[in-house]
Parts: structure tokens; C-alpha cells; sequence
């Protein structure tokens, strides 16, 4: 039996752009584009022409795609009210912006019309009529979102349903319905979807917003009642809490519903389209979001990753691998020995597998972890703690001393000076650095002591530092824990300090961040 098909409408370049502290130049708009048709999506709607000039950017600049999949959509509104469909701006935006497929969004429930529009329930059925037409006649295929349409089937079905009538009377070759608000249960969007499906011999969408929490489900209770167009955004983008996360919509339609959707071997992408999209967007990904999260397959109990060493069916619904996504198995203070054994494997660590040696070197993490320190995402720190217990590793450098002074100048500049005094094998290197700041001094100086017996430390960057007060009631005397992420290019490796003095905490977690970097060339035979 063939599996049915669905079609698959992006909308993160327009509605996903209305999210609070998402602004995307038409660069941004190009680059997400390209991608999003690499992965197959079948429809992406690149903006209003008619609202912005970005937009309209965009669109000039659409012929630098070399596109495959996508077509290419411009969302524009119905005619106003009272003049010919040639006389509207709108559009004529729509179609100086070139695209060969438009989308137009209509009134569906009748308090917008009167009270929004402020125009009578007739003149609103000739202008979604008369817009479609129009732009069919221009040689567009018309995709039509009805607005509010579950809210205006609850206040007056009838109206509702003549409004899709005026539109496939006008020529639309899909109509969409759209819980605009986003206020819509799963049980009250399915008989809906389902009576517009046995009524029109037109394809229909669902576009569902997020505001109850619902959009993901209203979206796949719509296919189950006979949609076969969806629209979402990556990452579920959009005004007020967002749109359908086609993240999570697309590996639910092909993996749980044996619905077709972009390309079996794409969706082994989806981890990397969201986090691509992420970073144009400037948003940190979210570690929960499900199938695509860095969280999604995360394990920490010990129950769970002893299960996990048996069968990983046991505690995950999928195969990771099949959206892009990995394994994780974490090591906390809430670990069990498993987690160890599992994370030992996992980093191809030639340790002692005796159990008593491993569950000295657990009481050692959760003692660590008890006072402040965090191993899940400080990688780094973890192995060079394992194998310094583990098999007698010895770190390249030792601290011998170090001194941090700060000057505050009445002009308001700072001034640090770090002095450090390190061991390397049998020779004592003695020397200074200036910084920004106490940190910044302690990284230059370092730097500056390690480079002339480890020159691959020139390769190596801060790109990230964090820091966290664990007990905020102690005030300026609470312990902090301070997280740096380093790269070299190839890879990239996070490690942690605690102390109740931040300069310690930083050196810890530099000074791991050096250790580890080194020990990873040194491994790889750079």
C-alpha cells in the first residue's frame, strides 16, 4: 500500500520573522531558503512583498538560488474592500515580486469581517473570489489561507464554509485552514478538517498556531482527518508562542504515521536545519525541543542507562540517528554505574573495567558534583578527571603560583596584570600578561607561558564563558561555577571549575580547557 503523501509549506521566513528578537535581513532570508529546499520542503513562503522592503529585497534577489525542490511563495492579503483587484497595491506587490505561486490569506469569520474589515459578509466573499481569480489569471497558482477559520466555523459554520467556496470559485489550488489564534483543541479541529475535506474536491492545509500548547497536534489530528498540506516553521517560530515546530511535525508524520513528507534520507538532516536556522536567527536552541533538542535522547538516571546497555528501545521512542540526533548519556551525582561504564565506551577510554575501580571513580564525580561541579556538558573536565583516576594520567603543565592584579583608574578603564608561574616536565616557566580583565589577563598569560613547549595552543580560542552562582543567599561569597567552551577548528570541547573565588573557578576550567585540547591532538596523532 502506498504511503500517503503530504505536502510540506514552510512559513519561518514570514511568520517564523515575527518572533520577538528574530530579525532576518534578506541575506538571512536567501541563505535559510537555499537550505530549506536542499532538505526538500516543497513550498517556501518568502515573505510579504507589499510590507517591507526586505521582503521585497528578497524577492529582487531570488534568481541567485539555483533552487530544486521549493517553490517559491509571496503571501499577500485579499483585496480591500470596495475596489477592483487591479487597483490593489497588495497585489501588485504580489506580482512584481516574480514568483509563479502566491499565498492569500482572507476573512473567515464573520466578527472580523464586520468589526476588523469593517465591511459587509458580501463584500468580503467578492474580494477573496476576485483576488484569486485575479492572480490566476496573472498565471499564479494560488494557495488560500483561511484566517480564523476554526473560530469562525465555531461562531457561524455556514459563513465559514462560503468563504472556501468563494475562494475555490475563485480558482485556489489549496485551501488552508488557519487557527490564527491558536486557541484550538485537537478534538475540535479533526471533525472540522474532516467536513471541509469531504466537501471540497481541493486540497486542504492546516496551519496552527501555538498559543494553547496545541500546534503540533492540531497539525497532525488535521492530516488524520484528510489534510495533505501542512505549514510550520523550524524551531516552531513565530508571533506571540510560535507556530507548528515542523521540527517535530515532520518525524512524527513519517516515523509514527507512515506519512511522506520531505525525503527519507533528509530528515536524517533535521538536527542540522534546526540549529542552522537557530544561529541565523541569533536564538539559542532549545535542549528539550524534542527529536531535535540536544536533550532529546539525554539519559542521567541509572535505571534508564542500565536498561539502555540491554536494549535502547528501552527508554527511546526512536533511532536517534534517523533526525540527525545522538545519544547522551550523562554523569551526575543522580548516576549510576552504568552511566560510567556506558560513558567509558562512549569516549573509547582504555580504562579498568573492575567495577570497584569504577565505583571509586563515581563516589569521586558525585562527591565533585555535591560541592558545585556540573560533568554533563563539561566533556573535557570529565575525561581528564576519568583517566587522571583511571590509568595515572599526568596533566602537561602544573600551577606553581599565580597572582591577578586589577587596577580600577578614576577615568573608568581597568587594567589587569596576571603573573604565573608553571612546571612543564622538569623546566619552571615564569612569566606576565596584560588583559582587559583578571581573566583575560590569566588566558594571555598562560598562553603566553605554554606556547614555546605546546604550540598547537596558538590554534585553540575561548568561545564561550559562563558563569553561575550556585548559593545565592552567601552573596558575594557564594561559590560560582564557571563553564568555558574552547575550539580549534575542528572541534570543540567545554570544561568547569568551582570555587567560592571566581579566579580559581576560571583557572580550573582554563586550565582544563588547555589540558584536554592537547590531549585530544596528542591522540589524534596532530
Amino acid at each position: 500500500m502506498e504511503r500517503r503523501r503530504v505536502q510540506v509549506y514552510d512559513t519561518t521566513l514570514r511568520d517564523g520573522a515575527q518572533t520577538e528578537g528574530i530579525s532576518f535581513s534578506a541575506d538571512d532570508k536567501l541563505k535559510i531558503a537555499a537550505k530549506l529546499d536542499r532538505m526538500g520542503f516543497h513550498y517556501v513562503e518568502g515573505g510579504w512583498p507589499g510590507s517591507n522592503p526586505t521582503d521585497m529585497e528578497f524577492f529582487i534577489r531570488l534568481p541567485e538560488l539555483s533552487l530544486e525542490n521549493a517553490t517559491i511563495t509571496a503571501f499577500g492579503a485579499t483585496r480591500r474592500k470596495n475596489i477592483r483587484p487591479a487597483d490593489d497595491e497588495n497585489l501588485a506587490a504580489v506580482l512584481r515580486s516574480g514568483v509563479k505561486a502566491a499565498t492569500l490569506f482572507g476573512k473567515s469569520w464573520d466578527f472580523h469581517v464586520v468589526r476588523a474589515l469593517d465591511t459587509t459578509l458580501e463584500e468580503n466573499l467578492a474580494m477573496i473570489r476576485e483576488s484569486v481569480a485575479y492572480l490566476r489569471e496573472q498565471g499564479l497558482d494560488v494557495i488560500y489561507d483561511a484566517e480564523h477559520f476554526f473560530d469562525g466555523y465555531r461562531a457561524n459554520p455556514d459563513y465559514a464554509l462560503s468563504t472556501l467556496e468563494a475562494a475555490v470559485a475563485g480558482g485556489a489550488a489549496v485551501l488552508v485552514l488557519c487557527d490564527t489564534n491558536g486557541g484550538m483543541l485537537p478534538w475540535e479541529v479533526e471533525p472540522v478538517v474532516e467536513l471541509v475535506c469531504r466537501r471540497f474536491n481541493v486540497p486542504v492545509g492546516i496551519h496552527a498556531h501555538n498559543d494553547a500548547g496545541m500546534a503540533v497536534a492540531n497539525t497532525l489530528v488535521a492530516v488524520q482527518a484528510g489534510a495533505t498540506h501542512v505549514q510550520g516553521t523550524v524551531n516552531g517560530y513565530g508571533e506571540r508562542c510560535g507556530n507548528a515546530d515542523l521540527c517535530v511535525v515532520l518525524p512524527n508524520l513519517a516515523l509514527k504515521c507512515g506519512v511522506t513528507t520531505i525525503p527519507e534520507e533528509k530528515l536524517r538532516h533535521l538536527v542540522e536545519l534546526s540549529r542552522y536556522v537557530s544561529e541565523i536567527a541569533n536564538m539559542h536552541p532549545i535542549p528539550q525541543q524534542p527529536y531535535v533538542g540536544m536533550s532529546a535522547f539525554a539519559h542521567k538516571g541509572g535505571v534508564h542507562v542500565s536498561a539502555l546497555l540491554k536494549d535502547p528501545l528501552t527508554y527511546e521512542h526512536i533511532d536517534p540517528e534517523a533526525v540527525g540526533n545522538r545519544r547522551r548519556v550523562l554523569v551526575s551525582e543522580l548516576s549510576g554505574l552504568s552511566n560510567l561504564l556506558y560513558k567509558l565506551r562512549e569516549l573509547n577510554l582504555d580504562l579498568p573495567t573492575h567495577k570497584d575501580a569504577a565505583r571509586q571513580v563515581l563516589a569521586q564525580l558525585k562527591e565533585l558534583e555535591h560541592k558545585g561541579f556540573q560533568f554533563e556538558s563539561a566533556e573535557g573536565s570529565f575525561e581528564l578527571l576519568v583517566r587522571k583516576a583511571s590509568n595515572g594520567y599526568e596533566r602537561p603543565f602544573l600551577l606553581e603560583s599565580l597572582r591577578i592584579l586589577t587596577e580600577l583608574r578614576e577615568s573608568g578603564t581597568v587594567h589587569s596584570e596576571a603573573t604565573i608561574k608553571l612546571r612543564v616536565g622538569d623546566q619552571v616557566v615564569h612569566t606576565a600578561a596584560e588583559g582587559n580583565g583578571p581573566v583575560n589577563a590569566l588566558d594571555n598569560a598562560l598562553r603566553k607561558a605554554l606556547e614555546q613547549f605546546y604550540p598547537r595552543i596558538k590554534g585553540m580560542r575561548l568561545i564561550d564563558y559562563k558563569v553561575r552562582v550556585l548559593n545565592e543567599a552567601a552573596g558575594t561569597g557564594a561559590v560560582v561555577r564557571v563553564l568555558i567552551e574552547t575550539g580549534d577548528g575542528k572541534r570543540n570541547w567545554v570544561t568547569v571549575g568551582v570555587s567560592p573565588n571566581i579566579i580559581e573557578a576560571s583557572w580550573q576550567a582554563l586550565a582544563d580547557s588547555f589540558a584536554y585540547g592537547l590531549l585530544k591532538e596528542q591522540n589524534s596523532g596532530a
